[in-house]
């Protein structure tokens, strides 16, 4: 059995002849910079083949998952549309910069009144950037129905532009894995990215109505991102959702986020192509409520100290009503080692995932700069040997 035959085995819910084996490698800078030193951040195409050749040399079965080149950046990292300039949405920026942070400010005049929001850039050293947006756009409903009314959609070329990198992308990867794209992400990280998150946070108690508005419309302004993306030929979406973990509880989750991430699940997942959420943080709440949301695979659960995952509890609340990937912590456990440490915490992983299926092995999250590539041996050789079924 090939990887891409074991990947697409498991997300249908068969069991392979063994578990998958794959590890989370960033394209741009930390790791994929520390193999590859002189990697330039902007020359995406060639950072993603390179984490496809790293893990192929290890012997994982390959998920390459795209961002950069793929989903616009903003789209990712948050505020409006600063891509495409309109006679109804005019652009004036000013750059400065703060320490090792590139601050770009945006005033966007539009036929109602005008936005501001600024968006930057932090560089960490080894290639390694952070992008945000650190100063809202929205901090009235007034400012939200400026950019429904008058914010430019997705660009015509874009359908085109996303199957193009895709194909680049599988023709590398061939029957070795799988790809899967950043997507937009899940309702309430993506009105995190338009609103402060003071205010998102209690929005849904104090103003219903305007939290209704935002939702909606952070659902409804990237259905063509993501119906674009998932005729482009990917495997799978990743889309964020962590951004209620360790802050909303299971009860407020359930009544004010679950509605409208189940909404918009089912228009991501609505043309055939399965949807993985992406919740770094606290997770073990919300174990019974994705199964809710409809999605099809969940990640990282990442073990403490990381979050608060507990993979024999998120199998058993579960009960295989989605595929888990995890968890195998990448800072306390897969960098510093060592090696014996590395296998026995991957062979109790791995055995515990695999029962009754619906498991691939993973580290918990992106592998950190400095890794020895003999500790990634280690954790894929332990994976393989004792993800057998």
């Amino acid at each position: 059995m090939n990887s891409r035959e074991r990947f697409l085995k498991v997300i249908n819910g068969e069991i392979p002849d063994r578990v998958p084996v794959t590890l989370f490698i960033i394209e741009q800078g930390h790791f994929v910079n520390y193999i590859y030193p002189d990697l330039e951040k902007d020359d995406y195409i060639k950072g993603q083949l390179k984490v496809i050749e790293i893990q192929k040399q290890l012997g994982c079965d390959v998920y390459v998952r795209l961002l950069y080149g793929s989903t616009p950046l903003w789209v990712m990292y948050g505020g409006v549309n600063t891509d495409i300039e309109t006679e109804n949405w005019e652009i004036r920026t000013e750059d400065y910069q703060r320490g090792q942070t590139s601050v770009r400010k945006y005033n966007i005049k539009t036929p109602g009144g005008e936005l501001y929001q600024e968006f930057s850039s932090s560089y960490y050293g080894n290639g390694t950037y952070a992008y945000n947006c650190t100063v809202h756009p929205v901090r009235s409903e007034k400012d939200l129905d400026l950019i429904m009314k008058y914010e430019p959609g997705m660009p015509e070329s874009y359908p085109e532009e996303i199957k193009n990198h895709v194909s680049i992308i599988k023709d590398a990867v061939g029957d070795d894995g799988i790809v899967g794209t950043w997507s937009p992400h899940g309702p309430f990280n993506n009105s995190s990215s338009l609103i402060d998150l003071s205010t998102l946070y209690c929005l849904f108690l104090y103003d219903h109505p305007f939290y209704e508005k935002l939702m909606n419309f952070s659902i409804e302004r990237f259905t063509d991102y993501v119906n674009a993306i998932s005729d482009s030929g990917i495997d799978v979406h990743s889309i964020g959702a962590n951004v209620a973990g360790g802050f909303i509880g299971k009860e407020f989750f359930d009544e004010y986020i679950l509605p409208f991430e189940k909404k918009y699940m089912d228009i991501v997942q609505g043309k055939g192509v399965p949807a993985l959420y992406h919740n770094c943080g606290e997770i073990m709440n919300y174990v019974e409520s994705y199964i809710d949301v409809g999605v099809k695979m969940v990640e990282p659960f990442s073990p403490y100290p990381l979050g608060d995952g507990n993979l024999v509890e998120a199998k058993r609340k579960s009960n295989g009503s989605y595929v888990i990937i995890g968890n195998v912590d990448q800072v306390n456990i897969i960098k510093p080692g060592p090696i014996d440490k590395i296998k026995k915490i991957t062979k109790e992983t791995v055995e515990t995932g695999k029962i009754g299926g619906k498991f691939i092995l993973q580290s918990a999250d992106f592998i950190e700069y400095g890794t020895p590539l003999e500790n990634l041996e280690a954790y894929v050789q332990a994976g393989i040997k004792y993800g057998q079924y």
